[in-house]
Formats: structure tokens, sequence, C-alpha cells
């Protein structure tokens, strides 16, 4: 490998020196590692294998690779170029992340420094093998290869050269290793920030080269990919592809908003020429034939450069607020990521002092849960599913109503319907009235005690009651459970949300998990207790609703039959209309009728039917007052009120230094992950401040301080920065909106008359910068720098408020 020297000409295209300040904070967010967590502005050189991607990098950058005709990319290659005092370059690795962490390790010990350029390619070589790539091993490897230049003759750039697309699997390149290369490719093509040189050699069809087709699909607008074309020397004068590549050159075959450009590759046989001799023979070629057509501003590596120079900064310009925003992200969740840790805990105090932290928070969320109040972020976002499972009051509340419908209908052993008809429905037996009065008559006919006729055994109630609130035991038990299994669930919510991973674990399996686990089967006894006087003690209320409630039945029960009786009697089918009568009645018949001298002659189906109104009255306020008692001494008192508790610093006192030691020591893993989190946020943190010193701010938005400055220079090229194609039709007039009429004000150290100012002059000047749109105040500006160019005074000359 060979570093040509480039002159000052070449560094002034890459990078015009009113704008490497905004370049150079790109590579410096690079050099500090931004680049691991955030997709960061970079160009990318594709293109199918053999079409001259390693000449048009070498061109750019001075640097030239193995370009022979059977050679091609084996791996993505990242050329990072420095500008610093000293000349230097190294060599280094970045394993792909689908590598086992072993091969990572070793792969990224690869780092190599040369205090000479001699000895590069043999470097690159040894980098090679260490992936693997072998004549006889893999051909092609996800690797990064970086190879970083430094020197005072260095652009600050980056540029990352891609593995030539294959059409096909030949004999040294298989199935997999096209399938390989396309993916890698599309890879780098997808992120939002590259921008692709779309290579295309003109000795082949461009039809027919895949590079156009995935550049199409990764950037369907054409916003961000400028197409190359390289050998045009290839083309036969006259013929009708040298004319249709001119039609592609001319943005009007393949659209790209960023356009087309033309380059005259080096032979590939031939032996190596120094860069200017390059661009001299370059510049003969397209100094004749069709390719005088088109504008200076397509044709050579010169040209190329300025317009690259252009593209990306107007790209790292539109990136820079979003670039912002996705750096306080990451940053932000890392902080939060290494807040979850705490601070570094050797010691039994610094356990100690985490675990009370961890305890605090956690008690502060499980009592505002209890109570039902929602003002925490952690109870965000109601509508997901995942939020309402941490609003615990709400899910105990549900969960209770849901309870007191299940018992209501599912409670009974046997339901009374009118019909004769039985069923089996769930726990629940149907059966008519007629038929349950015929049951409880045979249950008191074998109760018989000393009891006169017509009456029962008092016990006959309570031995009916408990078979018929026989499913309450499995209902209610099933319900505490669903309760305490919603609670656990809520409380691992929580310990997630307090704790780092590793000790979320730890006090989930030694202290919530136990605990826990003593809370069930306390519920379990309470409940059994709340159970018991319902299963063995006899029926015992002084509710009032007991006697209203038999009474009532009683009397909806005479109503019936009452109505009856008068349907029949006066031959009509509804009383509840008014209905006129022009016959002749026996009252006293309807007297006896309504007397019921035709009462029920069976002494013991009446006590029956008597004690299944006694029963059913009471089974209604036994139930009520059951429900009652599960949900507020077993699931408040038992449960929820215990939540707050299970981690209290008072119980973190009392632990033994051996279980402090067990949840909150630092394993190597929880060490390992708080010094990279705090690596991040040092380096996240840096980028934004990079970031920051290149934008404005007005009214919470973001705008690269680049445009404004961007604005300062009048175009003189064939193009402006807004529109990078140089056949694109520019407006006659164009202003950004920025641009704004101000009043410039002079300082109280000279008058413009005084001095000599132009004032019409003056107006562009302040109509350019517009201070006012962007809230700031300035007094020394690159604008006023310019002006002094132009004969303007500046020192103290202008002050915009």
């Amino acid at each position: 490998m060979v570093v040509t020297t480039l002159h000052s000409r070449v560094l002034d295209e890459l990078c015009c020196n009113e704008r490497t300040d905004l370049m150079d904070s790109i590579d410096t967010l690079r050099s500090q590692g931004i680049n691991h967590f955030v997709s960061l502005p970079q160009i990318i050189v594709c293109g199918d294998q053999s079409s001259g991607k390693s000449s048009v990098l070498e061109a750019i950058s001075g640097v030239s690779f193995p370009i022979k005709s059977n050679l091609c990319t084996r791996f993505p290659t990242e050329l990072v170029l420095r500008r610093t005092p000293q000349a230097s370059a190294s060599v280094s690795i970045v394993p792909h992340h689908s590598r086992p962490d072993v091969e990572k390790t070793a792969l990224a010990g690869f780092h190599e420094e040369l205090k000479s350029f001699d000895g590069l390619s043999n470097l690159i070589e040894a980098a090679k093998s260490a992936m693997g790539i072998t004549s006889h091993g893999k051909a092609f490897s996800r690797d990064l290869l970086r190879v970083e230049i430094s020197g005072p003759d260095r652009p600050h750039l980056t540029i990352v050269d891609l593995p030539g697309l294959i059409h096909s699997e030949t004999k040294s390149q298989s199935a997999s290793d096209v399938g390989l290369i396309q993916e890698v490719v599309e890879s780098y093509m997808k992120e939002p920030r590259s921008i692709i040189l779309a290579v295309v050699s003109a000795k082949n069809d461009f039809a027919n080269q895949v590079v156009l087709k995935l550049a199409r699909s990764a950037d369907s607008s054409g916003n961000r990919t400028l197409g190359v074309i390289t050998k045009p020397d290839t083309l036969h004068p006259g013929s009708g592809s040298e004319s249709q590549y001119l039609s592609l050159a001319r943005n009007q075959e393949v659209e790209f908003r960023l356009g087309w450009h033309i380059l005259k590759n080096q032979d590939s046989e031939a032996t190596y020429e120094p860069l200017t001799k390059r661009d001299e023979r370059e510049a003969e070629f397209f100094a004749r034939g069709i390719w005088t057509d088109l504008p200076e501003s397509l044709l050579g590596i010169s040209q190329l450069r300025n317009r690259l120079s252009k593209v990306l900064l107007n790209h790292i310009t539109e990136e820079l607020p979003s670039l912002i925003e996705e750096i306080e992200t990451k940053r932000d969740g890392s902080r939060k990521r290494l807040e979850k840790l705490g601070v570094p805990r050797e010691t039994l105090q610094e356990q100690q002092r985490h675990l009370i932290g961890i305890s605090e928070s956690f008690q502060r969320l499980v009592r505002s849960a209890v109570d039902g109040n929602w003002d925490d972020l952690f109870f965000s976002d109601e509508k997901s599913t995942h939020s309402y499972g941490r609003r615990i009051r709400a899910v105990i509340r549900n969960l209770n109503e849901d309870f007191a419908k299940v018992l209501a209908t599912q409670g009974q052993r046997r339901h009374i319907v009118d019909s004769n008809h039985e069923c089996a429905l769930g726990t629940c037996l149907h059966v008519s009235r007629d038929d349950f009065v015929d049951y409880i008559r045979e249950k008191i006919r074998t109760s018989r005690g000393r009891e006169l006729p017509g009456l029962f055994h008092p016990m006959v109630v309570a031995d009916i009651f408990r078979e018929q609130a026989g499913p309450w035991e499995e209902l209610t038990r099933r319900h505490v459970r669903g309760c305490w299994q919603a609670c656990r669930k809520f409380l691992k919510h929580v310990i997630a949300h307090v704790a780092d991973a590793g000790t979320s674990s730890a006090i989930l399996h030694k202290i919530l998990q136990p605990t826990m686990d003593t809370i069930l089967r306390e519920l379990d006894a309470k409940t059994g207790e709340i159970l018991a006087p319902h299963q063995k003690s006899h029926p015992i209320t002084y509710n009032h609703y007991f006697t209203d409630t038999i009474q009532r039945v009683r009397r909806e029960r005479g109503r019936a039959q009452t109505a009856t009786v008068l349907r029949g009697f006066f031959s009509v089918s509804d009383l509840n209309v008014n209905t006129y009568l022009s016959d002749t009645y026996n009252l006293d018949n309807l007297l006896k009728l309504l007397t019921g001298d035709d009462a029920e002659p069976d002494m013991h189906r009446f006590a029956a039917s008597e004690a299944l109104d006694q029963m059913d009255a009471y089974y209604k306020v036994a139930m009520k007052r059951f429900l009652d008692d599960i949900a507020v001494q077993v699931i408040e008192v038992v449960l929820l009120a215990a939540l707050p508790a299970i981690l209290s610093p008072v119980k973190i006192f009392e632990m033994s230094s051996e279980l402090i030691a067990r949840i909150a020591g630092e394993s190597e893993d929880t060490r390992a992950q708080r010094h990279q989190l705090m690596k991040q946020v040092v380096v996240l943190s840096k980028g934004i401040e990079v970031c920051k010193e290149f934008v404005v701010f007005k009214d919470n938005d973001t705008v690269p301080l680049s445009v404004r400055e961007g604005q300062e220079e009048e175009d003189d090229d064939d193009y402006q920065t807004g529109d990078l194609n140089p056949l694109s039709e520019k407006p006659e007039t164009q202003r950004p909106a920025s641009a704004l009429p101000v009043v410039v004000q002079t300082s109280s150290h000279a008058s413009p008359t005084a001095k000599g100012i132009d004032l019409h002059q003056t107006t562009e000047i302040a109509e350019d910068l517009a201070p006012d749109v962007w809230g700031l105040t300035y007094s020394k500006t690159k604008k006023i720098k310019k002006a002094a160019k132009k004969k303007v005074p500046t020192k103290d000359a202008f002050c915009w408020e």
C-alpha cells in the first residue's frame, strides 16, 4: 500500500478551511467511540466487483489500495484520515457482533502501529489472516478493518470501502459468499447517515450492475446517493454505450438527487503513478471527445473532491439535530441503567446504603400503587397491559368485583329456576322449586326431633345452607391465590424498576419470594378462618335484612297466588290493564279461593317450603358478609397491607452481613457493566458538547450553525450547497427563511458614515446573518471577517441586539 502526500490543493478540495471545524467534530465523535452507540455521518464506497472502487477511494483520499484486476476487497475497510503534526499509521480489527466472545476478544486485540508506511501492506495481510481469510479458508469476512492514517497533510475524513458485489458464484466464491457480501453492503447502505458512492463501471451495462438496485432500495429518494462512473476510457468513441453513459452522467437514466460524476481510473495493470500524474492524465482524457459536452463540475477527481466535501458538509449539517437527539437519548438511557446499579459497593456500609436506597424507592412505589396514586412515571401508559399490572389497586378491585359476580352466579350448589327442567351448569345444579322442596322435605323427615308437626329441626336450615354454600371454598381460594399472584407479579415489576438486574434478581429470590410464600400461607389460614363459620357453625345473624327478605318472599309468593286466582276467576289474562266486566260473580267463592281453603295438606312439605325460604334469605345475608370479609380481612389486611414492609429499611438493618453481601455485593459482571456505562455516559456527553458547538437554539428547535454560516458565502461554483446536483435548475432568487431584514446598530466607537461604511452593504450583511431570528448577539463573526476583506471595518463595527 502506498500513501500519497496530499498537496494543499487536495486538502482544500476535500475540506475547505472555513468548514473543517464541523467536519472535525464528526471525526472527534468517531475517535471518542460515539459510533459504537449511534450511527455517524460517513461515506461508503459501493459497487460491483472490479468496478474500480479502490481507484475511487485512492483518488479521493490519496491512499492506494490493491487495484490489480484479479484482486478484490474481502472485508469492509474503514479508512480514517486525521490531520496531526506527526505522521503515523495503525491497523486494527473491529469484530462483527455475530462473533463468539472468545473470537471477539482475540480480534479486538489486533492493533498494530507503524512508524512508517512501508510495512502497511504486510500488516493488512496479517489482519486478513487473523480474520480467517486465506487462500484455503473463507473468502470474505463481516469484520471491519480500520486503517487510521495521520499526518500534517491528511484531511479529516472517514470513508468505508465495502466488498464488491458478486452476481453469481464462482470456483473461488461460493453462493454463501454472494449472499454475505450483499447483506454486508445493504446493512451499510440502510444506515440513514451514510452517504452512498455508487460506483458503476463503464465496461459493463449499468442496468446489469447490482449496486444501483441496492442503492435505490436503501435510498429510495436518492437524497444521499452520488453515482460515480469509472473506466470511461474503455468505451468506444461514438458507440451507443458511450452515448448511454453520457445520458447516465446527465442524471437522465438513473436519477439521484446528488447526480453523477465521472472518473478515469488508473490502469490496474500499469505501474504506480504519483497522484499528480494520475490527475494530469485524467484531465487530458476529459478534454477531448464526447465528455466535453458535460459541465466540468461532473468530471475528474478534483471536482469530485469538491462535490464530496459539500455533500458531506450538507449531510452533516442536516443530521446534526437528529444526531444530538439520538445521542441524548442514548446517554439518558445509560444514566438510568447506571442509577440502577448504584454507587460502587465494596464494604458492608456501602452495600447497606445501596439496599436502603432501593428499599425506600420500593416502599414509595408500592404505597402509591396500594393507595391508587398513579403520579409516578412507573405507572404511565394506562392502555398498556404491562402498565396495568403495575396499578395493583386497580387490579385488586377488578378481581374483587369479578369474584363477587362469580360467587353470585356459581356460589350456590342448587339454583332455583321456574321450570321443572334440571341440568348441571358449572358448580351449580339448576332445579325447580318443587324439586328442591321435595329434597328438603325428605331431609326434614330424616332429621325429626321433638318439634311439632309443620315445624322443622333448627339444624335443617344449617345443613341446607352448608350444602348450598359448598362451592364457596374452591372459588374463594382461587380468587385469593389470583390476587396473590397479581401482587407477586407487581412486586417483580417494582424490583426490576428500582434495582439493577443482578440486585433485583437477588432480592427476588432471597427476600421477595420467601416473604410472598409466607404471605400465601397466611392468606390460606385467614381464608379458612373466614370460611369456618359458614362451614361448621349454625347460622347466626342479627341483620334485619334476613327477616325482611323472608317477609318479602312470602308477600311476593302470596301476591302471585292471588293473581293466579283472580285471572282464573275473572277469565282475564293480564291484571295490569283496565278490564270491563259485564257478568255476575259469586264473590263468596272468590273469598274462599283467596283465603286458601285449598291450603297445603302436607305439613312436612309446608315446613320444607318455610325452611327453603329461611335458608335462601340467610344465604343472601351470609354471602354479602362473606364477600366483605374476604375483601377486607384477607385481601386488604393480610395481603396488601403487608406489601410495603416486604423490603423496608428496618428489614435491611436486621439482615445478617452475609445476606447483605449476597444480595448487594457486586459481581465482576456488575463492575464491568458499571465501568462500561460510565464510559458511555462520558463519551456520549462529550459528543453532545461537541455537536452543540455547531448548532443554535430557537424556540426549542435545534438548528445547525453551519446552515447559517453556509449562507455567508456567495456560491461561485456551478451549484449551491442546498442542491448538490450540478445539473439541477436553480431558482432565480432564493433566500433562506432565516434571512429576514434586521436593524443594524453601529458601535459607540464609530458611526458608519465616520468610518466610510456602505450602508447598503451593511444591510445585506445584516440580512444574511439574521441575528434576530437566531436570538443571539454577535460581535465577531466570519461574516464580519468577510466584510473586512471588502474594506469594511470589523473591529467593534457592528453589534446586533
